[in-house]
């Protein structure tokens, strides 16, 4: 609600509250409907997120605008256009008994005979209602009223209503009429209404004489941000929501470290405050996001190489400083989940509504467009859904939900969106999976996706790219996997798996019991061991990790990492721009990342993109 002032309450529904709001940017009047659907079935939900769709597909000067929704205080909020000469009652009271003009329009609704007498629901009852509509315009009363609805449904079946004064033409007269006729296809068509000389000269008026149609803003992509003079003043000065004030006895719990990108060794990032708790990270291309443990969200800016800033982490003026802000607009709302792709964040709350917000190149935001936008909203195709993991690749999006339905949306060539198809989507389609099969958790890789499922199995699909998706048979080669397969390779089919990460041309495997393997290209050693550049990979345990548990594992475009259960963090593959946060030595066997002068840490998330990986560790015992 940062870019909305409330005013007053003007509506109370079964399923939410109206507000009547100023946008502040132009001061505009709008009306805001709250809709907690955090509280609200998946059912409930459904019928919200049509509410949306409907609204969003209207454009038309005779009915409210849509304008955005956004998730506030736990609940969906949708802005709409303010009418501002209030409501037809409002209008009619006003009257005092004053016929109203010829030229009126008004869209209430009023039961029509057949739906009295419980015929199924058509467009020539929306005919009827409107006719009543007009006739209420022109009488100031209604056609059908009566003491109880036992005595209303009479007389609407009846069909017999007071005559229209004649002050009104005769065409209007008989246009009421036949909108009010009892069989319903003697009512006329909508066109046929439009078409008639009252009408059609009306609207035209409309369009020639009352104002130009608004013109549609063509959206330019997402400069890089600069945070300005007062994000950085108030981040200094510490002045944060009590959200993540636990106490101020209490040190900062939590750490996280970021490598690569010309980092060569890892650097502590720094926190809106000391006591905020990160939980996960992720990072994109450019883009470093934190989940705290109070559910907010945010985010690090870069603010160039030497930036004269009170902030700077690092006393290296060739190091970028990096300043945290929190996303706006998360009053209330717990985020649980966060995944970065190339410009684009998606975000996940502890009640299963995704968010999206950033760039809207190839559809992956999922709202059906390819705009940009700045402050996160719910992508509304999965609003009747509890969406419980999201990933996202560097053009593309994988969700599943609690009941283990995947949806997939964004840029699908090399079949990575697993739809059988190469097509890319702007909004989230249902990915088919055979019925015996629980999606659990998806996993997105720059052009390739994979899926764990309830019983620890790895289906891949896109590109199979020196064979990191596990699926070439002895001599023959696959390119591309259109739909979601099984990995065929021995060595995987009889392991559980717990963790996969994909690299541009390598894939890396925790399993349950703590081994790692990896396959795919070997080109810079990001397998951990040597292999012959002749045969096409293979999946192969890393022997340098077999005397320890790993318990977490990810990769980027050229280098893998692995994490152990006892924290220790290995990296090896492409030494170059500091991609394994240490010096480069021996980078095809995999060795141990040094964090200089910290405590004992467990490492809670890993997240690795292009050449950049994000850790966050928390103090041991805490």
């Amino acid at each position: 609600m940062e870019k909305y002032e409330k005013i007053r309450v003007v509506g109370r529904g079964a399923y939410g509250i109206v507000y009547l709001c100023c946008r502040l940017n132009d001061k505009k009047l709008v009306i805001i409907k709250q809709i907690p659907v955090e509280q609200m079935t998946k059912d409930e939900r459904q019928t919200a997120l049509n509410e949306v769709k409907v609204l969003s597909m209207l454009n038309n000067p005779f009915i409210i605008k849509y304008y955005e929704n956004f998730l506030e205080d736990k609940a969906l909020m949708i802005v709409m256009e303010y009418a501002e000469g209030g409501t037809l009652f409002e209008l009619l009271q006003s009257r005092n008994g004053q016929l109203l003009d010829e030229e009126v329009v008004g869209t209430p609704c009023y039961l029509s005979p057949e739906l009295c007498s419980g015929m199924p629901y058509n467009q020539k009852s929306d005919i009827w209602a409107l006719g009543c509509v007009l006739y209420e315009m022109v009488t100031l009363k209604r056609a059908f009223e009566a003491s109880n609805l036992h005595a209303l449904i009479i007389k609407i079946v009846g069909g017999t209503f007071e005559p229209i004064a004649d002050v009104y033409s005769e065409d209007l007269r008989m246009l009421i009429l036949c909108m009010l006729h009892r069989d319903p296809n003697k009512r006329p068509h909508i066109n046929q209404i439009i078409s008639q000389p009252k009408i059609i000269n009306h609207i035209m008026y409309l369009y020639t004489d009352w104002g130009k149609i608004p013109s549609i803003r063509i959206q330019r992509p997402l400069s890089n941000i600069q945070p300005t003079a007062r994000c950085r003043q108030s981040t200094q000065g510490c002045n944060l929501s009590s959200r993540d004030n636990l106490s101020e006895k209490h040190q900062t719990l939590t750490s996280v470290f970021c490598w690569g990108n010309g980092i060569s060794l890892p650097m502590k990032l720094p926190f809106p405050s000391s006591e905020t708790q990160v939980i996960q990270v992720a990072t994109g291309r450019t883009q470093k996001a934190a989940v705290t443990k109070n559910g907010r969200l945010f985010v690090w800016e870069s603010v160039g190489i030497g930036t004269d800033n009170l902030l700077s982490n690092s006393l290296d003026p060739n190091v970028p400083t990096f300043v945290p802000r929190y996303l706006e607009g998360q009053a209330a709302v717990t985020i649980q989940h966060v995944a970065c792709g190339d410009l684009f964040v998606a975000c996940l709350t502890d009640r299963g509504i995704l968010m999206t917000f950033g760039s809207g190149a190839n559809g992956c935001l999922g709202h059906g467009n390819y705009n940009d936008i700045t402050q996160a909203k719910i992508v509304e195709a999965l609003l009747g859904y509890e969406v419980s993991h999201v990933s996202c690749g560097a053009s593309h999006v994988l969700a599943v939900t609690n009941e283990h339905e995947v949806f997939a949306w964004g840029r699908g060539d090399n079949g990575r969106l697993g739809l059988a198809s190469e097509e890319s989507c702007a909004s989230p389609c249902s990915v088919p999976v055979s019925e015996n099969i629980q999606p659990c958790s998806v996993h997105c890789g720059m052009d390739s996706s994979i899926i764990i499922t309830s019983d620890k199995q790895i289906l891949g699909c896109g590109s199979n790219r020196y064979n990191k998706l596990g699926v070439d048979l002895t001599e023959h080669y696959i390119d591309e996997v259109l739909e979601f397969t099984p990995f065929l390779v021995p060595s995987l089919k009889e392991k559980e798996i717990k963790n996969v990460a994909l690299g541009t041309s390598h894939t890396i495997v925790a399993t349950e019991c703590g081994e790692c393997y990896t396959f795919g290209s070997n080109q810079f050693g990001q397998l951990g061991y040597e292999s012959d550049p002749n045969v096409r990979g293979q999946p192969r345990c890393v022997e340098a990790l077999k005397p320890f548990c790993v318990s977490l594992v990810d990769c980027g475009d050229t280098y893998s990492v692995a994490i152990t259960k006892d924290n220790k963090v290995f990296t090896w593959g492409n030494s170059s721009r500091g991609r394994l946060g240490r010096a480069p030595e021996k980078v095809n066997i995999p060795q141990i990342v040094n964090f200089h002068n910290e405590d004992s840490f467990a490492v809670t998330s890993i997240s690795c993109s292009y050449g950049r990986t994000l850790i966050a560790t928390k103090s041991v015992g805490t």
